[in-house]
């Protein structure tokens, strides 16, 4: 039974210096993302044509029959 109380004190001291290691490699940037800014130049056009178009044409509206 001691063996099981040492292993899970073991298991949460890995675990804290596991969850110590990520806060730190998030606040040193090490999960930024490099690499989609210099890529995403590539793609702008066809985003800003894909946004204009729905801003430059409408919807239209269903006409309706005002006799009826």
């Amino acid at each position: 039974m001691n063996i099981i109380y040492m292993l899970l004190a073991i298991s949460l001291f890995v675990a804290l210096v596991f969850f110590v290691l990520f806060i730190f490699s998030m606040r040193k940037g090490q999960y930024d993302d490099t690499y989609t800014p210099a890529v995403r130049m590539l793609f702008e056009d066809e985003l800003v044509k894909e946004g204009t178009k729905s801003k430059n044409n409408p919807p239209k509206e269903k006409l309706t029959n005002p006799d009826k």
